[in-house]
């Protein structure tokens, strides 16, 4: 791992340990992909996808979008569990609910259908900064 990558790493290794505490299950282990959707899919489209897709939260009112986009990856790395979630941001499940249902207004978007979820997922993971060796462009 590259020394520029180390913001990207300790960004990782903090969620998964709020993961582990929400959720009381060890800690996931990150490893280098050889084989995976991330691996086929170009990068510059599939940044220009995640951008497209959450363009809409740019003008968020407060919270605003990075702590839109934090929850619903947080959410959705949760398995949809809004107590789990809470206990991870250390807000109330309330707060959870609300800016999930605020992230599914702006994208204008069903988050009860598991596709839908996906293609966030995917989404998330291919924003700037999210996976090592990415930077902005």
């Amino acid at each position: 791992m590259a020394t520029t990558d180390l913001p990207v790493a300790h960004t990782q290794a903090e969620r998964a340990l709020r993961r582990a505490l929400a959720t009381s299950e060890p800690v996931a282990h990150h490893r280098a992909e050889e084989q995976s959707v991330h691996s086929i899919v170009n990068p510059a489209d599939a940044t220009a996808l995640a951008r497209t897709r959450f363009a809409p939260l740019d003008t968020a009112a407060p919270p605003g979008p990075a702590a839109l986009l934090e929850t619903l990856r947080s959410w959705l790395a949760l398995h949809c569990s809004w107590d789990q979630t809470a206990t991870a941001l250390q807000v109330h499940r309330n707060t959870v609910r609300h800016r999930i249902g605020r992230v599914a207004e702006l994208l204008g978007t069903d988050l009860h259908d598991p596709d839908v979820r996906m293609e966030l997922w995917f989404a998330l993971h291919w924003l700037p900064g999210e996976r090592p060796g990415r930077t902005e462009d």
